[in-house]
Parts: structure tokens; sequence; C-alpha cells
């Protein structure tokens, strides 16, 4: 019999990467084969994001490019997994009635016998929430690559006012931290050059005893010459233990996000993110302190319900003075079974944008700025592959996060090699070779 073959296209964060991973590993073991392009699959699936709006409008649109494909090919699967899954779940079954399942993040293992089951006609459907689902055992399938996403914890226990992930990824559990450090294993054997470990509040992350500090040294100590990263951190979490662990491990990057959200402290109680703004303030100033020449970046939602003028200057004020090498922006989205829907979207569109705009033109002031700063110096770079502009050259990142654009000049992807930097605008740094090794 033919083997199976299945499509995944993937929406949303960096866990949404992550999971995508897990499903197509669960599929391989059933026997399907991955391939590129949904016109060659047997079965589509579409792994989503339910974070914000225009999020959802954008899998809504792609599922009408499936459906078109549908009528083509009437026997084709299409299968909705992850977080508007769990959300939409009804409205994806009756409304979109061409789609054949919907399956959340949390129910994976379930999608080989769900295909087969939708193959011959069935519709399937689960999104029931774990309270111990956290795919251990399951090595994402990935191909060979330079840097890999390792989630190491799933859900979250927070409940910010504004955010749908308690409801649609379920409450906090971690992996083994001996199950991490496999992954790593097998990263590193494979000849990937870093690697990031992800949660949605990876300070939460609990084994046995460990904590995440422990997590990311034994993670570092795999391969002192692989880079190791993580995101994303809550400030309220963010123990003294983590920033020494960051700021004595040679391997893990000098870089930090550390979302903020908001300059006001009416703004963050709304929010319920269980700090002040004077609190993070402190911390950053900590972390500056012990980790020298860190880089650290933030999110803003600008237009929360109910912010002021005066509350959106706070969070300008803010930005100016940490100096955040660069920042994530939002415009409030309301989203539904959240505690900030029942508060209303009370802030026009028009001023949100304003607001928005507002900080996005600070923010790049600032990262041209602080760029400006590394005209002349020599950094490390690892090399990661094509300029998405030009044949011509290569581009890699710091291990402070900074993207550099350099010529190839015989270097490859993976490669460490050290540049000059001759120029800068507020996102990229740009360079010539000095040696590579």
């Amino acid at each position: 019999m033919e083997q199976k073959k299945v499509y995944v296209e993937t929406y949303g964060c960096q866990m949404n990467v992550a999971d995508s991973e897990v499903v197509q590993s669960i599929m391989h073991g059933a026997g399907f084969r991955n391939v590129a392009t949904p016109a060659d699959a047997d079965v589509i699936l579409v792994n989503t994001c339910a974070i914000r709006e225009n999020a959802e409008a954008r899998v809504y649109g792609r599922l009408g490019d499936f459906k078109h494909l549908k009528k083509g090919n009437p026997g084709v699967v299409v299968g909705v997994l992850g977080c508007m899954a769990e959300r939409l779940r009804k409205d994806l079954m009756e409304t979109e009635s061409f789609v054949d399942l919907v399956v959340g993040p949390d129910e994976y293992r379930k999608l080989p016998d769900l295909v087969e089951g939708a193959l011959t006609g069935e519709k399937g459907i689960a999104v029931r929430l774990s309270r111990v689902e956290n795919y251990d055992d399951i090595i994402p399938l990935r191909t060979d690559g330079v840097s890999a996403w390792v989630s190491v914890m799933r859900g979250c226990d927070k409940f910010c006012t504004f955010c749908v992930v308690p409801f649609t990824r379920g409450r906090e559990r971690s992996r083994s931290l001996t199950g991490v450090v496999r992954e790593v294993e097998d990263l590193v054997a494979r000849g990937f050059k870093e690697v990031t470990l992800l949660g949605q509040n990876v300070n939460s992350y609990r084994d046995d005893g460990k904590d995440f500090a422990d997590l990311l040294a034994a993670v570092a100590a795999v391969d002192r010459t692989v880079r190791v990263r993580f995101t994303t951190s809550h400030p309220q979490d963010m123990s003294d233990k983590l920033i020494a662990t960051i700021a004595g491990q040679p391997n893990i990057c000098n870089y930090v996000h550390l979302p903020v959200q908001s300059g006001s402290d009416r703004v963050l109680e709304l929010m319920n993110r269980t700090y002040t703004a004077d609190h993070y303030l402190r911390l950053v100033e900590k972390i500056k302190r012990t980790i020298p020449g860190v880089s650290l970046s933030t999110d803003i939602i600008s237009g929360f319900p109910t912010e002021t003028e005066e509350e959106h200057k706070m969070t300008v004020d803010l930005l100016r003075g940490v100096e955040f090498d660069g920042a994530f922006t939002f415009k409030y989205s309301p989203r539904e079974n959240t505690k900030a829907w029942s508060m209303g979207d009370s802030v026009p569109d028009e001023v949100k944008l304003r607001r928005l705009n507002e900080i996005i033109d600070t923010q790049r002031q600032i990262s041209f700025r602080k760029n400006q700063t590394e005209i002349g110096r020599t950094v490390e770079v690892l090399v990661e592959g094509e300029s998405k502009k030009s044949m011509h050259e290569f581009c890699g990142r710091t291990d402070t996060n900074k993207t550099v654009v350099f010529p190839k000049n015989g270097v490859r992807a993976g490669e460490y090699a050290r540049y000059i930097i001759e120029r800068a605008n507020a996102a990229t740094l740009f360079g010539r070779s000095i040696s590579t090794n």
C-alpha cells in the first residue's frame, strides 16, 4: 500500500514550531511521510495560534485556500491543531464544514487514529487539556540545521488577564531534566550549534527539586561550543540564582527576553502581572550589573482597556529608561474567556495604533543608537545561512541576539566567525570578516 503523505503548516510562536515537530514525529512513527507542499498531501494539518485576533484571521484565510484545494481533491483530510482548535472547536467543526479534525495541543498522540478515521469519512475532535502531558518521550522530527527549539514545559499558571494560554494550553507541567538533556545531546550529535529552551514561563520550570537555573546549567554543560538561549521569562520569577547561572556559564547567551507589557502600575495590576514598574526596573538593573554587556528585549501591549494617555507615556518613559535592544509590540486584542474580555475594549483602535506607533518609533531610535555603538567592535557570530536580501551574503547572530550580515567569503552555516562591524541600522549590524574557526 502506498505510504500516506502529511503536510504540516505552522502559525504563531516558537512553541507552535516545536509542537509541529512533535506532530511530525508522531505521524512519521505511524507511517506517514512528511511533504513540503499541501498539494502533495493526503493529510493537511494546520497548527494554529489564538493569542491575537490577526493570528486567527490569517489562519481562517489560509483555511479558505485548503477548502478550495479540497474541492478538487475531496479525499484529502484537513485538520486544525493547536490553540485555535481548543478555543474555537465548535465554530471550526460547524461553520468550516470542510474541516475533518480539530485537535488541541495536549491530544497529538491521538492524531494517527483520528486521521485514519477521517480518511474513511469520520470527523474527529480531541481538545481535552491535560495536567500531565508533556511529550517528554517523543523526539521531535527535525531536519538538520544550525539552531533548534527545545520545549521544556507546557502551559502556564500566571493567568494574565489578557492571555488565553492557560485556557488553550492548560496548566504548567515540566518535562524531566534528563529528558531535555537527552534531547540536547542528540541535537549536538547531529551537529546543531544552538538550542533555545522554550516555555510560556521557563522560570517556573520544576522537576524533582530542580529549577530552571539547574536545567539551564545542565544543558549548557552538554557541549560548551553550543550556544544556549531561552524564552520566555516572567519578571516575578526571575531569580538571583538564574541571573547568576546566565552570568557564570560561558555558552549561555548574554540575552534576556523579559516582557514588561506596560509602564503603569495600575495597568500592570489590571493585567495581573504581579509586579510593579519599580520592581521591574530594579530587576533590570540587577541583570545589567550581574551580566556585563547583556542584551535585553521585551513585550509591550498598547491600548489595554482603560489605559490613559498618561499611562501610555509611562510605558514610553520606561522604554527610554531601560534602553532595550529590541521590543515586540502589539495592539491590545480582546480574547474570549480571558478576564480582560469583561473589561471591554475602551481604547479606540486609532488611539491604540497611534500609541503603538509612538512606542515603535521610540524603540527604533533606541535600537539605532545602541547599534551605532557596535561600529568598530569585533563580534563573534554563529553563521545561520544566506541573507534574505542577497545571495552573496550570509547572516547570523551574536550571543547578544543581534543580527549581523556579512560577505560569504568561504564560511559555512554552523561555523563561528569573527567580524568587525562597519555600519548598522536599527535592526541589523553589517560586518567584514577577520577570521574563522
